[in-house]
């Protein structure tokens, strides 16, 4: 069911580009089979099922081919301490992604990156048979405006924001919401729509979940060990997984 859904969505972007700028089948053609790709950014310390619910919500509410995890190096907004290798955090988001449309990937350790405006800009330029959309809690948004040139991220490709209780408020009064108010379509026209562009933002509701990497670490402190690390392989880039090193990244925060 979910891949005749899909289909819908195609013939009916299909239908509004025609109409709305005559674009030849050809041409249309090629620009309706990029991959519709969601970004999701985190420690995942560990993945657990409450990543993998809201990832399929969105792919589902947002009409997505595919999600991609970005397994963060480091993220200075969080303690170090309690903070698993990225291979066994890889690892604990392998499971996690398993038969679903999910692909782990710890690219900004490969790429180099350092904020996330350059993550995304690298992984737009390098992954040019992909739309991209750029996904977030509304804690996130309630301090995006502090991010490094986060307008830029704004511009750069479009941002889905799902709801996360107690969050809302701040994330409606903040700076970044009243820069993209303006902006805002819903779920079910960013759906359908024949192209993305940027900037445009998309809100979502979901109902939240209890479940925490907190909680997890709180239970089972030792849960890194347990993690099959050896040989593990990035399923965006297909390269080995290397040893965590010290964080030299900032992740998905500036």
């Amino acid at each position: 069911m979910p891949y005749i859904r899909r289909f819908h969505c195609y013939l009916v972007r299909y239908e509004i580009e025609i109409s709305q700028t005559g674009t030849g089948p050809k041409t249309l053609a090629k620009r309706l089979l990029l991959m519709r790709t969601g970004l999701l950014g985190g420690s995942f310390n560990p993945a657990h099922g409450g990543h993998r619910k809201v990832s399929l919500f969105a792919i589902e509410a947002l009409g997505l081919d595919e999600i991609w995890w970005l397994v963060s190096p480091g993220n200075p907004l969080k303690s170090k301490a309690g903070m698993a290798p990225v291979e066994a955090r890889v690892a604990s988001a392998v499971r996690q992604a398993r038969r679903a449309p999910i692909k782990v990937t710890a690219i900004e350790q490969q790429i180099g990156t350092r904020y996330t405006v350059d993550t995304l800009r690298t992984i737009s330029r390098r992954y040019p048979k992909r739309e991209f959309v750029w996904l977030m809690g509304s804690d996130n948004l309630a301090q995006f405006h502090l991010w490094r040139s986060w307008r830029t991220i704004a511009r750069t490709m479009p941002i889905a924001v799902i709801a996360r209780p107690g969050y809302e408020g701040e994330a409606i009064a903040s700076p970044a919401m009243a820069w993209l108010r303006n902006n805002r379509v819903s779920a079910e026209s960013f759906r359908s729509s024949g192209r993305w562009s940027a900037p445009t933002l998309v809100t979502l509701r979901f109902d939240p979940d209890p479940r925490s990497a907190t909680a997890i670490r709180r239970d089972n402190p030792d849960w890194a060990n347990a993690m099959q690390t050896r040989n593990l392989r990035d399923h965006v880039t297909h390269r080995l997984i290397k040893p965590d090193q010290a964080a030299i990244h900032s992740g998905h925060d500036q």
